[in-house]
């Protein structure tokens, strides 16, 4: 296996975070929001109620910053903030009716994308990506949760 997984993983990682896809999904959807808050309120729209310390874990950011660009969320009427269920100190974030309907735009425009990105591909090897995507993001997860030990 070598190094070809890393590279692998970090060629995705690298055009993932790149701004030109985030606005070209953007533009798909016909959404028009900042391309550093549309992540956030993905996460909120796929995953709420969730507290804002959760949701920059989620997304690899200082929690101050997402609960500033929560809070920007919030004053577009995307997202709505309340105490939580199980602790009513941590604020959570849900998104609207509004903020919801963004998510699935962008959704519908990541499945088009995936679609061209996927097109010469096999119905098999689709299957197969996401299955291993999934576990190997599961196993991941694990490792972290357990501390980054040697083996998850």
């Amino acid at each position: 296996m070598r190094n070809d997984l890393h590279e692998a993983l970090m060629d995705l990682v690298g055009v993932t975070n790149r701004p030109q896809p985030d606005q070209y999904l953007l533009n798909l959807a016909g959404v028009s929001l900042e391309r550093a808050l549309f992540p956030l309120l993905v996460r909120i729209g796929l995953r709420g109620p969730i507290g804002v310390v959760e949701l920059a874990e989620l997304a690899g950011r200082d929690h101050s910053t997402v609960s500033r660009q929560v809070a920007k969320l919030e004053s577009l009427g995307l997202v709505q903030r309340r105490p939580g269920a199980t602790d009513a100190r941590v604020r959570e974030a849900v998104a609207t009716p509004a903020g919801q309907a963004m998510v699935a735009a962008i959704g519908e425009a990541r499945n088009r994308m995936y679609a061209a990105v996927l097109a010469d591909w096999t119905e098999e090897d689709k299957t197969t990506l996401t299955r291993l995507l999934r576990r190997l993001a599961d196993r991941a997860k694990e490792w972290v949760a357990a501390g980054g030990g040697t083996s998850p």
